[in-house]
């Protein structure tokens, strides 16, 4: 389905530009970097991530899940999902001011690890989750339903300058890893695995699914 493949590879691009931020963030302690990248990162993050990625994901993507496959909206991988959005669209509104203005106070410039930090981690995991289990698994529900692609739209201009202030970033901040995080696929590493979802197989399955599970494990 095109438009997974192209939201999976714009997850590519964020995963590394969220690299970028922080080794960006941890740069402005010696002054090593361009203050102006500051708001080149806000307008990337807001933008590109936000107004462009997210959106098509909850307009399009979310939408013909509920629609089309008739999943729920209000519990499961959606909620949580879409709930994650709003969450880190807030957490980036808090970022914002620190980086355009520039940190003025080294109690600043904690702040701004501290939200940065927070921000990265978290739509680090974001993107995990939906590369391991959203995406393939709404394909398949997709294509249940006759539905083999969905529709997509261009960038507007904003969006696009954004976008195409990626590649001198990555150059210029070069990507880290976080050595805390731990990474990975499947529910059980998502942050929402527990609170707001309870997980693939509980939300989604339906009697039939259950039914091959329980008939494949009794044959092994």
């Amino acid at each position: 389905m095109k438009l997974l493949d192209t939201l999976q590879d714009e997850h590519v691009l964020i995963d590394r530009m969220l690299g970028s931020f922080r080794a960006y963030v941890a740069g402005l302690v010696g002054g090593a970097v361009d203050p102006d990248d500051g708001r080149r990162f806000s307008a990337f993050f807001t933008e590109f991530a936000g107004h462009f990625h997210h959106d098509r994901e909850e307009r399009v993507l979310f939408s013909a899940l509920v629609t089309q496959a008739e999943l729920p909206a209000d519990r499961g991988p959606i909620h949580a999902l879409g709930r994650e959005h709003a969450e880190l669209a807030q957490w980036l509104r808090e970022i914002v001011p620190c980086l355009e203005q520039g940190p003025q106070s080294a109690d600043d410039l904690a702040r701004l690890r501290t939200l940065a930090t927070r921000y990265s981690r978290a739509l680090w995991r974001h993107i995990d989750a939906e590369n391991s289990v959203l995406y393939p698994q709404a394909e398949e529900r997709l294509r249940r339903c006759g539905i083999r692609e969905l529709a997509d739209r261009s960038m507007s201009a904003a969006e696009a300058v954004a976008r195409e202030g990626a590649a001198a970033l990555l150059v210029r901040s070069p990507p880290v890893e976080d050595e805390v995080l731990t990474r990975g696929d499947g529910c059980f590493l998502c942050r929402a695995h527990g609170e707001t979802c309870n997980g693939l197989e509980a939300e989604w399955w339906t009697e039939l699914e259950w039914d091959e599970f329980y008939d494949r494990d009794a044959g092994d």
